[in-house]
């Protein structure tokens, strides 16, 4: 191993970690320089996180973007470490990212040619935010770049700016290429060119201009009516396609005489028209023929028409077929025929070609005179200079992207290593995590552990293995687009908390007040002390529920027994035999007499079971008794608060954060006692008088008192009699 290897490695073996215990696994402590110049060597089966999602998080958006190297969305141990190595390079001191956010100039080290560029660019936005060199940078220095960069000034981004150049004609220039192309974002704010927009506004410059050459002759081959030839055109376009349809019936007419009757428009076509308000512009009379179908059949230019069609027609003759075939006699008067068509087709399609070349581009709104002199001109090779030019200067401008870079690492990478390498801000309770977007505030309690919810479907499939009691959320606010939440509820009764619909306050980290509305929970046990009493509520609840089934039935037998009689006593009824009068008002002793004897059965049974229960409990020694007491409990209440104990025991965080796109690497166990520290209980302020007056409270009945007083009463009398005998 050569000799500068051998040292390095004996410095990094001399480094020794700090860890602490909490959440049931080890955590390293990031607290000094040495132990982020020594992060590489971190073992990544000791990191907490692998990887983290840049949103979703009480952590800088811009700051993420920056780590996500690759801009996946997602933030991984690589992209940790090479920003912790860059800032360890550019830094002449690293625990100054450990210190309040604020960048000193001094700060940066500047024995390499990056590090002097970074400085220098450093000290210049110090200059332009009006700062000295003796004050620290900070991330709103940075926050509007536009401020930085002068429109008059290159800036590296090759985008140049009509602003950027003295000379009249290339601002111009500059302008109108802007105005056809559509301007780009320079780094000041405003818009310009750039190499694209130049390039392709000559390309089309060339196109426009060709093309207006190659229509500029003055040959009536080619433009038969001078400069009329394009309203000529016009005119021949909009009827073109409704006289090539006349003759080619004309023709197919001609080819076979049975066809004309089946050309021409059917008897049925005008009785539906009959039937209706027609206009010259209806559209059922436009869709007719211009005219009669006949083999060798004319136009009519006149009488005859289709009135729908007699403007266009109209304006036809005037402006192509008496200018074209009128001046030398050669059509019909009134009337257009199939040669003539032809003929004036083939001497408008040369033109008609020529506008179907035409550049589809904005160009055409400049003066071809304006494009000719740009062709002709030099001011291409002139802003490709300049384009050139502010690309050279991109020296200050990458060096402000890393100072921006660095600023923004030290007040914020920190953090995000004590919410990634470990979970020191969740456990430590000093700061919030960067996935605690606030506190939800709910039936007298506040929960802390409150995270943004994106994915509802996954969501629902990952976090119940938590073991979390779970209440997911949608909060709305004024101007605010509608946030899904879930809350970790992790201390407190919670049997009858929770249904979908109930509202709450959420307050974010911002300390914006939302309004929360439960939309789904997810039921896990709290507390061991829940689950002890929660056998006899739910014998409460079932025994309620019971009571109340049967005093429903009760209810709804006497209102059917009511409605019977009022109907009986409405309504006569025939006479009944007298033989079945008396056998229906007879009293069945025999079915009575077998009804009591069970009863009596039953409560026997039941009393000597007592008895029995009783006369062993009290032939126990008195300090026994209370322990059979206690082991009825536990019997009772033992499997719940055993199954209470193992959910407890393996409640943890990862699968919520795994929910939302994290990769957590341990248990991160969320205990009782933390679990406590988490979900805060309303209780009165310490030295606040209470008043137990109240106005409105029950009336007390000495019925309680007295039951009790005769249950001790009967218990010792028991005891007495067993005692004795």
């Amino acid at each position: 191993m050569p000799q500068g290897e051998q040292a390095l490695a004996t410095i990094q073996s001399q480094h020794k970690w700090r860890f602490f215990r909490s959440g049931g696994f080890d955590q390293v402590a990031l607290d000094s320089a040495a132990d982020l110049q020594h992060l590489h060597e971190l073992d990544p089966k000791l990191w907490t996180v692998l990887n983290c999602p840049t949103t979703g998080l009480e952590f800088d958006h811009r700051t993420a973007a920056l780590l996500d190297a690759d801009g996946d969305g997602q933030i991984r141990v690589p992209e940790i470490l090479a920003a912790v190595r860059w800032c360890c390079e550019r830094l002449q001191d690293a625990e100054i990212m450990f210190q309040a956010p604020g960048l000193p100039l001094a700060a940066i080290h500047d024995l390499d040619a990056e590090g002097a560029n970074l400085k220098a660019a450093a000290l210049r936005v110090l200059e332009i935010t009006g700062k000295t060199e003796t004050d620290s940078l900070q991330v709103a220095d940075l926050a509007d770049m536009t401020l930085l960069f002068s429109p008059h000034h290159f800036n590296g981004d090759g985008v140049v700016m009509a602003e950027l150049t003295s000379d009249a004609e290339l601002a111009q220039l500059i302008s109108e290429i802007i105005q056809t192309q559509g301007g780009q974002p320079d780094r000041s704010g405003g818009e310009g060119i750039h190499s694209d927009s130049l390039n392709a506004f000559y390309q089309q410059a060339v196109a426009v201009v060709e093309w207006h050459a190659a229509g500029g002759s003055d040959d009536l081959l080619f433009s038969p009516l001078g400069d009329k030839t394009a309203e000529a055109v016009a005119a021949f376009d909009a009827v073109k396609a409704k006289v090539d349809d006349f003759f080619v019936r004309c023709q197919l007419a001609a080819f076979d005489n049975r066809a004309t009757d089946a050309l021409n428009p059917a008897v049925a076509v005008y009785d539906l028209l009959s039937n209706k308000a027609i206009s010259s512009s209806d559209t059922d009379v436009a869709a007719l023929p211009l005219a009669a179908i006949a083999a060798g059949q004319s136009l009519p230019l006149g009488e005859g028409v289709n009135p729908a069609w007699v403007d266009a027609i109209a304006q036809f003759k005037q402006a192509v077929l008496e200018p074209l075939l009128g001046a030398k006699g050669k059509h019909k008067a009134g009337h257009l025929t199939a040669e003539q068509w032809q003929q004036i087709c083939e001497q408008l399609e040369p033109w008609r070609l020529w506008q179907a070349a035409k550049p589809d581009t904005s160009l055409h709104q400049l003066e071809l005179s304006r494009l000719q002199d740009i062709v002709a001109g030099d001011g291409k090779e002139r802003l490709e200079a300049l384009i050139a030019q502010d690309i050279a200067a991109s020296t200050f401008a990458d060096n402000v992207d890393a100072v921006e870079r660095l600023v923004r690492y030290q007040r914020d990478l920190v953090t995000l290593l004590r919410n990634f390498v470990s979970l020191s801000d969740f456990y430590q309770r000093k700061h919030k995590a960067i996935f605690q977007i606030g506190t939800l505030y709910l039936d007298q309690r506040s929960c802390e552990l409150v995270l943004k919810v994106s994915d509802m479907a996954r969501h629902g499939t990952m976090a119940p293995f938590s073991g979390c009691y779970l209440v997911y959320c949608t909060c709305e606010r004024q101007g605010e687009a509608p946030l899904q939440i879930v809350a970790a509820l992790t201390a407190g009764d919670v049997d009858e908390l929770m249904v979908p619909g109930r509202n709450g306050v959420f307050y974010d980290r911002q300390g914006r007040d939302w309004r929360a509305m439960v939309t789904k929970v997810v039921v896990q046990p709290v507390s061991i002390g829940q689950a002890f009493w929660s056998p006899y509520k739910r014998v409460a609840a079932f025994i309620e529920a019971q009571l109340q089934k049967f005093a429903a039935s009760r209810d709804k037998d006497i209102e059917a027994k009511t409605t019977t009689g009022v109907t009986t006593a409405t309504v006569p009824t025939p006479a009944a035999a007298p033989g079945a009068t008396a056998a229906a008002a007879g009293f069945d002793i025999a079915k009575f007499a077998g009804i009591f004897a069970a009863l009596g059965l039953a409560v026997g049974a039941i009393g000597t079971a007592l008895a029995a229960v009783m006369a062993g409990l009290f032939s126990l020694v008195w300090w026994q008794i209370p322990l059979v007491v206690v082991g009825v409990l536990l019997l009772i209440s033992g499997p719940s608060m055993l199954m209470a104990f193992l959910t407890l025991r393996r409640r943890n965080l990862g699968p919520l954060l795994d929910a939302n796109g994290w990769a957590v690497n341990t248990r991160a166990k969320i205990n009782v006692p933390f679990g406590a520290a988490l979900t805060g209980l309303a209780r009165l302020p310490a030295g606040a008088k209470r008043s137990l007056a109240d106005p409105f409270a029950e009336k007390k009945r000495p019925w309680g008192s007295l039951l009790i007083l005769l249950l001790v009463l009967i218990t010792a009398g028991l005891f007495w009699w067993f005692r004795l005998n």
